[in-house]
């Protein structure tokens, strides 16, 4: 089979992401070529049935991939994405899932001629049930943003922005947010345990808590404030909590500072 992709580093993410491709069928083995200079990195992309190889030379002079999907450390993009500069004739597309790394960067390496895509994807992915937001630059055609839509859906929710500069907001939301969640948890957890639960029920509690509200606020058809008003009785026990954490919007103001110091990092990052 020809093949129609090409993954330059398999770790953590790009494991995650060829995996959902290939068990929901919308990639065959065969049509993948994984690019992985660590033995075990490797070896495990192998079990998958892909082909694969340490270095880009390997792959199959006549190829030409529909995608070339960069998932290796922002630090190392421009020695990695040298590599493959032989696909720069605007027949494939190239996409990146580095944080802080504009298209202006791909272009200048590869040429002002071809087709990028970046995503930012947070690490959810890795069971489907990740969210990727997709930046397309002006080469890209529409039947191939509907090909790497339908690829990323594999591993969860897709959308799309138009202006590249909002991808350091969302890399401060959703790429760095499911660390805030886990903390939350962390949180919780810690602040049962206080309240005289034993170590076990208040993990129990905290995770479960957090993962039974957000499947209800993904599934109920309801905005999160109704929800919340929905479960807090005038001068109840909720309401007496939700004054310490609403009282002079103090949550709202942390996680907008949170957010903030993120996105200015991903700024700093992308320079």
């Amino acid at each position: 089979m020809t093949i129609r992709l090409v993954l330059a580093g398999c770790g953590n993410m790009g494991y995650a992401m060829l995996s959902g491709w290939l068990k929901s069928g919308k990639l065959a083995p065969s049509a993948v070529f994984v690019v992985e200079p660590n033995a075990d990195l490797r070896n495990r992309a192998a079990t998958l049935g892909c082909a694969t190889s340490t270095d880009a030379s390997s792959i199959p002079a006549d190829a030409v991939p529909d995608l070339v999907v960069i998932a290796v450390k922002p630090q190392v993009i421009r020695d990695v994405t040298a590599a493959y500069k032989r696909f720069a004739d605007g027949r494939t597309t190239f996409v990146s899932i580095a944080a802080g790394t504009p298209a202006a960067t791909f272009e200048e390496i590869l040429g002002s001629r071809t087709p990028i895509v970046r995503c930012m994807p947070n690490t959810p992915a890795a069971i489907g049930k990740g969210m990727m937001v997709v930046f397309s630059n002006r080469l890209v055609s529409e039947d191939t943003k509907r090909f790497v839509a339908d690829l990323l859906s594999a591993s969860g929710e897709v959308t799309t922005i138009d202006d590249e500069g909002l991808m350091d907001a969302v890399t401060a939301v959703s790429g760095s947010g499911p660390a805030y969640i886990f903390h939350f948890i962390e949180a919780l957890t810690v602040a049962a345990e206080r309240a005289g639960l034993p170590t076990a029920t208040a993990k129990l509690l905290a995770m479960q808590t957090v993962y039974g509200a957000a499947s209800l606020a993904a599934e109920s058809g309801e905005e999160p404030g109704v929800l919340r008003q929905q479960v807090t009785s005038p001068k109840g026990t909720t309401a007496a909590a939700l004054e310490v954490l609403m009282g002079e919007d103090r949550l709202t103001n942390l996680l907008t500072r949170a957010v903030e110091a993120a996105r200015l990092r991903s700024v700093e990052l992308g320079k």
